[in-house]
């Protein structure tokens, strides 16, 4: 048997199964979603699959079965705090579980904790041998009255304005720039349009006296 433990904060991907955090701050009275995926490292090796969840509630130091999950059996909860409150949000049409998310319904203080999401896999390589392969993946959940903006989005938001003040600016100092150059343009064309015009009209001065002085 090989043993890998990974916890939540690595990112894998292989094909289309990619391995991705899970969030970690329930709100009180809420759906939640624990994410929990464990890819293949080949994905055209023949496997099957089943998970176990283990919890701990906050402030406790007994890691307790609270459910599994497998293609034939579907969901078992064992725990009597999650009895109709988990919901299967993982891989269902397959035997080979990937995806062992699930989700918590109507979240209470007491589902704060840390949870423990183990895939049990093993892989067919057909006649020549069977592999099992546990994954161990570590989740801790706090839960909270109300919902908190994650850092990542009030960056976003506080550059989107700074983003727009600059592009303000800019385009404010283009248009004064574009206003100053056709208005010296005008400016040139105007004067180059009066020295013609005295410059025609001397010539025009000057072929008059001539005129004259003819006659």
């Amino acid at each position: 048997m090989t043993y890998r433990s990974t916890k939540t904060n690595n990112l894998y991907f292989d094909g289309g199964c990619v391995e991705v955090d899970s969030h970690t701050e329930a709100v009180l009275g809420q759906s939640f979603k624990i994410t929990c995926i464990s890819c293949k490292k080949r994905s055209e090796t023949v496997a099957e699959a089943f998970t176990e969840w283990f919890f701990k509630e906050k402030e406790t130091e007994e890691m307790v079965k609270i459910l599994r999950y497998d293609y034939e059996n579907k969901l078992e909860v064992t725990d009597p705090r999650f009895e109709g409150l988990v919901v299967w949000n993982g891989t269902k049409k397959v035997s080979d579980l990937q995806d062992v998310s699930i989700f918590i319904l109507n979240v209470t203080y007491e589902h704060a904790g840390e949870y423990v999401c183990t895939v049990n896999r093993t892989l067919n390589f057909g006649d020549v041998f069977l592999h099992n392969v546990l994954v161990n993946k570590t989740i801790h959940i706090e839960v909270v009255p109300t919902a908190n903006r994650d850092t990542a989005s009030i960056v976003s938001e506080i550059m989107m304005y700074v983003l727009i003040v600059v592009l303000t600016i800019w385009l404010v100092a283009e248009m004064v720039y574009c206003y100053k150059k056709i208005a010296a343009a005008t400016e040139a064309a105007a004067q180059e349009n009066a020295s013609e015009y005295l410059a025609i009209t001397s010539e025009s001065k000057e072929n008059c006296t001539g005129v004259q002085a003819v006659e």
